[in-house]
């Protein structure tokens, strides 16, 4: 599972810019990631950078 920060604009009920979430896999263009509704959805990579 990969860390990934993210860096767009916030919506609580989505992703909050600047926390980190787990991606529970991705593609060409984007990242399946687990949001602040605890459901995965599929985000553009470019919303994102790599969390150590």
């Amino acid at each position: 599972m990969k860390k990934l920060k993210y860096i767009g604009k916030s919506d609580p009920i989505s992703l909050i810019n600047g926390k980190v979430y787990d991606a529970v896999g991705e593609n060409s263009w984007a990242y399946l990631v687990i949001d602040e509704e605890n459901e995965e959805y599929a985000y553009p990579k470019e919303l994102f950078e790599p969390s150590i």
